[in-house]
């Protein structure tokens, strides 16, 4: 079997940190963009880079995590921009998750 490179991890951690960085405070900026309509089209929310950074070895909390990525306290973001969910969104969103599962 033959080992295939990935040109992701070819690339600088300081650039992977910067376009990392870029798109956080993109979301910050897009918070029409809800979590709940992020995971039913990729599979993935800002909750989810908040556990990322986690995984990666950040000394955070799951709070404190998620205010990293928030910008602000997940409950004060919550009140100002998170709508109620749909059936169809959660619909989707399931359906999203089953697609993150490994092969």
């Amino acid at each position: 079997m033959t080992k295939t490179n990935d040109p992701l991890d070819e690339l600088p951690d300081d650039v992977a940190a910067a376009a990392f960085r870029r798109l956080v405070r993109h979301l910050r900026q897009r918070h029409d963009a809800q979590n709940i309509e992020l995971m039913g089209l990729a599979g993935f929310c800002r909750n989810c880079l908040a556990d990322w950074i986690r995984d990666a070895g950040a000394d955070y909390d799951k709070a404190g995590a998620r205010e990293v990525i928030h910008g602000m306290p997940m409950a004060e973001w919550k009140e100002k921009y998170q709508t109620k969910a749909t059936p169809e969104q959660l619909a989707r969103m399931e359906e999203s998750l089953k697609r993150n599962a490994p092969e």
